[in-house]
């Protein structure tokens, strides 16, 4: 929760073309009353309008870890969506690997227990690729929510970017039974 009692979103986002719609899923969760700080890989930070995002959330968009013995800047988590995610980070998380300040968030978001909420963005090859297979039925197994289809997938049909499902996943998250454990 923050300051004014409201719960709080990471709405993080990895290197793939939805990314540049995560305003999308940030006023969705706005609209509910969530504060929302939006979190981008290296990679992801390519796609987003950081300076829009900021005057939106009210936060900065962070890519990389705080330096030691700094406060942090968001308040802690009551849910995680990852949106888009890449192949790549999928099976790092599903590995532990926290290279990134997203990643790392993740990785802990799942040990703390954590409503997270993951919306891959890989083309069919990539996704049937065993070790990401994997990394889904891992993460799904582990309470990750993951939203899967061919929808939003990248490529294909051109208006494909437009089908992102951001309410899909806002959904998913508002219905994930961590978030009302916790309440």
């Amino acid at each position: 929760m923050n300051d004014h009692g409201a719960p709080v979103l990471y709405a993080i986002v990895t290197g793939a073309p939805p990314a540049r719609d995560v305003g999308k899923l940030v006023d969705l969760a706005q609209a509910d009353g969530w504060d929302v700080c939006v979190i981008a890989s290296p990679e992801g930070s390519r796609f987003i309008d950081a300076d829009a995002l900021e005057a939106k959330t009210g936060h900065p968009v962070r890519t990389r870890y705080k330096d030691p013995g700094t406060p942090d800047l968001f308040r802690p988590a009551d849910g995680m969506i990852v949106a888009p995610i890449t192949s790549n980070s999928l099976a790092k998380w599903a590995a532990g690997i926290s290279d990134t300040l997203p990643l790392g968030l993740l990785v802990e978001a799942v040990g703390k227990r954590l409503p997270v909420v993951a919306v891959p963005s890989a083309n069919a090859a990539l996704r049937r690729f065993p070790a990401i297979a994997n990394a889904v039925t891992n993460l799904s197994e582990w309470g990750v929510t993951v939203v899967t289809g061919e929808q939003h997938s990248p490529g294909g049909r051109s208006g494909a970017l437009d089908e992102f499902p951001w309410s899909k996943a806002w959904s998913a998250l508002l219905e994930h039974p961590w978030l009302h454990a916790a309440s």
